[in-house]
């Protein structure tokens, strides 16, 4: 009989290996009022547990960390989990404030280094498309406690705003089979409630100030637009200059947060 084929990071993903200072750099966090929705939706507090699984470069991690929880953050790819203990290292804390311990892993959402029911909750901040599998989905079942739940985050990109909208058709022709949380297929995974059923959502507009380049620098963070080759960027990131420098100031990247929180079945 032939093993089940052994996960691996979407070739697109990888290319984030090269782009993850740039992409801790340009790349927003998350509102305070959706963070808070997340961490009170998910209990975290001093003594609980949580994986931030696909943590990337860590934006969303360090947020839980300031819950007071024990934070696991997990991340395949190598040169985001350089950057995310670099910036957690640096980050201070606000005093009087609670502060949990951090621990960085290599690994995928396949495959977690977790006992069974240990964890009080998962989360994955812009990430979750890349792996909505039932397989995933199986395996973080098993590592939460029953009772436990799965939060999932995004800064969606608001394409009825003019300057997201350009940006889209622009960069749109080269994503191929990348996924996206815009597409919706990931809410498949979720449709038999098996493994997680809902336990409520958030949703909030919010915009992110930036200049020209930074405009650029967002699109050149997109893991599909960092792996084209050098000349085909450039084109493109020229073309991106060119819509900004066009927009109506102040030049803001708009954006609608995201939330979704899950129960663990059974």
């Amino acid at each position: 009989m032939r093993g089940a084929p052994i996960a691996r990071v979407h070739p697109a993903a990888d290319a984030f290996r090269g782009v993850a200072e740039l992409y801790e750099r340009t790349r927003p966090g998350y509102p305070e009022e959706a963070v808070a929705y997340l961490v009170s939706r998910l209990g975290l507090a001093p003594g609980r547990t949580v994986v931030d699984l696909a943590a990337g470069t860590g934006k969303l991690t360090r947020d839980l960390m300031a819950s007071g929880a024990q934070v696991i953050a997990v991340e395949p790819v190598a040169g985001m989990r350089r950057t995310l203990a670099a910036a957690a290292l640096t980050e201070t804390t606000p005093a009087g404030s609670a502060s949990g311990s951090l621990a960085v892993v290599g690994a995928l959402a396949q495959a977690l280094p977790i006992g069974d029911g240990l964890l009080d909750a998962v989360t994955v901040a812009q990430g979750f498309h890349w792996f909505a599998t039932d397989e995933a989905l199986a395996e973080i079942h098993r590592v939460i406690r029953p009772g436990g739940r799965l939060g999932l985050i995004w800064n969606h990109r608001d394409t009825s705003d003019p300057l997201q909208g350009a940006l889209t058709e622009l960069m749109e022709p080269f994503r191929g089979d990348t996924p996206s949380y815009d597409s919706g297929a990931w809410r498949d995974a979720f449709a038999s409630e098996e493994w997680f059923t809902p336990a409520g959502e958030f949703h909030l507009g919010w915009k992110q100030p930036v200049d020209v380049d930074g405009v650029a620098d967002r699109v050149a963070s997109v893991s599909f637009i960092a792996g084209l080759a050098p000349d085909a960027r450039a084109r493109l990131l020229d073309q991106v200059r060119e819509v900004a420098r066009a927009t109506e100031p102040p030049l803001a990247l708009v954006y609608e947060a995201d939330v979704f929180a899950f129960t663990r079945s059974g």
